[in-house]
């Protein structure tokens, strides 16, 4: 899943590693499982052959503006990592699910083109794929990221799976730090849309730049952030939807060029969802 990406401001395809690593140092109650590759099928169903093949070839730009094979190498891996986790959200739908994927840009990758740090669509892979195999017929990707998702309406109009999958994403309306009550309000107002829906997994972008010090977004503090993931979170729970989240979009960055404020947010959200999980086991044993 880790490949360099060149000269770009997003550290995005470096970034599951040292995720995974704080989880570790820090000793957080989780279990690592390993991706299942997305197969040429998979990227087949929500974007151009033309496109896919040029990709993988190096004929064509990924999403961080080269031909890297190295990058080239590990999509399958990023978009799998997010069909492997919500398979094993589904099957663990009985004992309250959250799951994460350690991979992050996706959303702004559209039928054929390559967008914003973002190669393919592993949101919309990975929902293409639970429909073909029926593993579910209604998905819910619920875009938390500070950026507005127009890869997976692009994807969304081009194949006709709007029937089939719920997306709303918070960046195409909330952009500034007087917006972020309203933005919590609206997260709220998702559980009674989401209910009518009756979504079988949720698919959530739990994006780190929506934080009001990344200089490429900036909405909510970081006590609004966990928040908001909080309320992500206890929505799934109560309703038993399986949620498998990721970590999205993120740029701060440290004076020494590091990235640990952007790990510490995500580490947060993982955060959020055990307490929640855990107040939730708490109130059920009780």
């Amino acid at each position: 899943m880790v490949a360099e990406s060149g000269h770009s401001v997003s550290p995005s395809a470096s970034k599951p590693a040292k995720v995974a690593e704080a989880l570790r140092l820090r000793d957080f109650p989780v279990d690592f499982f390993p991706p299942d590759p997305a197969t040429r099928e998979d990227f087949l169903r929500v974007h151009d052959p033309q496109f896919v093949n040029g990709v993988f070839d190096g004929r064509v730009d990924n999403g961080f503006g080269n031909r890297s094979m190295e990058i080239a190498r590990s999509l399958p891996f990023t978009s799998g990592s997010m069909i492997t986790a919500a398979k094993l959200a589904l099957s663990r739908r009985k004992s309250r699910p959250v799951v994460a994927a350690l991979c992050s840009g996706f959303h702004h990758a559209t039928w054929n083109e390559a967008e914003g740090f973002c190669t393919f669509n592993g949101l919309m892979v990975a929902a293409a794929h639970l429909l073909q195999h029926g593993d579910v017929a209604r998905i819910a990707i619920i875009d938390a990221d500070y950026h507005y998702g127009n890869g997976t309406d692009d994807i969304l109009d081009r194949t006709g799976l709007r029937a089939n999958v719920f997306h709303f994403s918070f960046g195409k309306e909330f952009k500034r730090p007087d917006q972020a009550a309203d933005y919590l309000n609206r997260m709220r107002m998702l559980e009674s849309e989401l209910a009518r829906f009756e979504p079988q997994v949720i698919l959530y972008q739990a994006g780190a730049d929506p934080h009001i010090e990344d200089p490429l977004g900036g909405c909510l503090t970081t006590e609004e952030m966990a928040k908001r993931d909080e309320l992500m979170f206890g929505m799934a729970v109560r309703n038993h939807w399986p949620l498998v989240f990721n970590l999205a979009g993120g740029y701060q960055k440290d004076a020494d060029g590091g990235i640990s404020q952007v790990v510490q947010l995500h580490l947060n959200t993982f955060s959020a969802a055990l307490r929640i999980i855990m107040a939730d086991s708490a109130a059920t044993q009780g």
